[in-house]
C-alpha cells in the first residue's frame, strides 16, 4: 500500500493522492533526481490480474512512440510490489468535463484553440501508427495557460494490433462518443477517433452530448439511428462553418468524414483565420470610417 511520504524505488517520494480509477490510483510525487513533480500512476492491487496488467503495460508502450506537446509525456516506468506504475508528467489543469461543469459551454473562439490542439495531438498519434479509441471529455486536461493534454492511452491500438482488431467484437470506450461502426462490430480505424472528436467539438460548444439515452444501449443505439443534432438548435448563432466541420467528422458513413485529423484540423484553422482578417477589417473601417475591400 503506497503511504504519504513514501520513497519508492528510491527515486519517487510521493506527496499526495490525486486520482483512483476502476483499474489505478494516482499520485503527486517528487522525482529527488531529477528534482520536478510528476504523477504517479501504479495499478490497484484487487485488479492486478493478467489482462489488466497487461492493459496497463501496453497505455505506457502506446504513449512511449508519441513526443507532442499536446500529449502527456511519458517519463518512466517500473514495478513496485509487483505491481506496474508509470510516471507521467504532472498536469496542473482539470479535464474539459471539469471545466464544462463549472464554466458551462465555451466561447467559440476557446473551443476552437482547444480543438487545433488537440486535432493536432491526435494527428501525430495516427502519423505514428497509434488509434486513441477513447477520446473524451474526461481525457483531455486544460491547464492553467491553456495548453491543452492528451491522456489515458490504455485502450489505444498501435500498428498491427489493428489487423487483430478486424476478428475482435469487444466495443471498448464510452458511449457518448461511439462512433456507429463500433456498435456494428467494426474495428476502430481514424475515422472513428475522428467522429470521437466531433463529438467532443459539439460538447464544449454546447456543454451537452449529442445523443443522451436513457441506457447505455439506447445511446449507442441513436448514434446508429439518429440525425447528429444541429448546434443551432442551442446556439441560434453559431458559426455556420463549425457546424459543418462538426457534421462532417459525426457522419454516420465514416467513409464520408475527414480522411484524416490533418482535415479536420486544417477546417478549423480556416474558420479562426477568417475570423481575424474580418476582425483586422473591422478595426480598419471604426478608425478610417470606411469599408475595406476583401
Amino acid at each position: 500500500m503506497i503511504k504519504l511520504g513514501q520513497l519508492i524505488d528510491e527515486r519517487y517520494r510521493i506527496n499526495a493522492r490525486i486520482g483512483s480509477g476502476g483499474m489505478a490510483e494516482v499520485y503527486e510525487a517528487n522525482d529527488i533526481i531529477t528534482r520536478k513533480v510528476v504523477a504517479f500512476k501504479i495499478l490497484k492491487e484487487e485488479v492486478a490480474n493478467k489482462a489488466n496488467i497487461a492493459r496497463f503495460e501496453h497505455e505506457a508502450r502506446a504513449v512511449a512512440a508519441l513526443n507532442h506537446p499536446n500529449i502527456v509525456l511519458l517519463l518512466n516506468t517500473g514495478t513496485y510490489e509487483g505491481l506496474p506504475y508509470i510516471i507521467n508528467e504532472y498536469i496542473k489543469g482539470q479535464t474539459l468535463r471539469d471545466v464544462l461543469d463549472f464554466r458551462g459551454a465555451l466561447p467559440q473562439d476557446e473551443v476552437c484553440d482547444i480543438m487545433l490542439q488537440l486535432t493536432s495531438a491526435v494527428e501525430h498519434a495516427h502519423s505514428r501508427g497509434v488509434l486513441h479509441c477513447d477520446i473524451k471529455s474526461t481525457n483531455v486536461f486544460l491547464e492553467p495557460d491553456g495548453t491543452v493534454k492528451l491522456a489515458d492511452f490504455g485502450l489505444a491500438i498501435i500498428g498491427r494490433e489493428k489487423e487483430s482488431q478486424k476478428k475482435d467484437k469487444t466495443i471498448a470506450g464510452s458511449v457518448h462518443y461511439l462512433a456507429p461502426e463500433l456498435s456494428k462490430g467494426i474495428r476502430p480505424s481514424k475515422q472513428s477517433d475522428i467522429y470521437a472528436l466531433g463529438v467532443l467539438f459539439f460538447e464544449l460548444m454546447t456543454s451537452k452530448f449529442p445523443f443522451e439515452e436513457a441506457t447505455k444501449y439506447d445511446t449507442a443505439l441513436a448514434h446508429v439511428r439518429k440525425a447528429f443534432p444541429s448546434l443551432h438548435k442551442y446556439l441560434p448563432n453559431a458559426n455556420k462553418s463549425l457546424e459543418r466541420i462538426i457534421l462532417k467528422a459525426t457522419r454516420k458513413n465514416p467513409y464520408e468524414r475527414y480522411s484524416s485529423v490533418q482535415e479536420m484540423h486544417d477546417d478549423i484553422q480556416k474558420v479562426v483565420d477568417a475570423k481575424q482578417v474580418k476582425k483586422k477589417k473591422t478595426i480598419l473601417e471604426r478608425l478610417f470610417g470606411f469599408k475595406s475591400e476583401d
